[in-house]
């Protein structure tokens, strides 16, 4: 392996423990639930599911799930944007 691809591995270890250095503003993933495929979409603070729970109430087990899994890291930076 070259120097170059050492130092840029070295690095990526770096940034990968400094987290506030990563903003989400939007992305999109395929959540697989009991029943059925859904896309979860995330933009700009505020999630929104294809599912018909959420389409009626603006939260589902889906977008839940995904919150548990991300949350820390997208309220640490919703809260650090705020401060600044």
């Amino acid at each position: 392996m070259d120097s170059g691809m050492i130092s840029k591995i070295q690095k990526a270890k770096r940034y990968a423990q400094e987290p506030e250095r990563i903003t989400f503003t939007e992305f999109t993933l395929t959540f697989r639930g009991d029943h059925d495929t859904y896309q979860v979409r995330y933009k700009k603070g505020q999630w929104s599911c294809q599912c018909a729970f959420f389409q009626q109430r603006g939260i589902c087990s889906h977008t839940m799930a995904i919150e548990r899994i991300l949350g820390p890291m997208l309220h640490q930076l919703e809260e650090e944007k705020r401060e600044d």
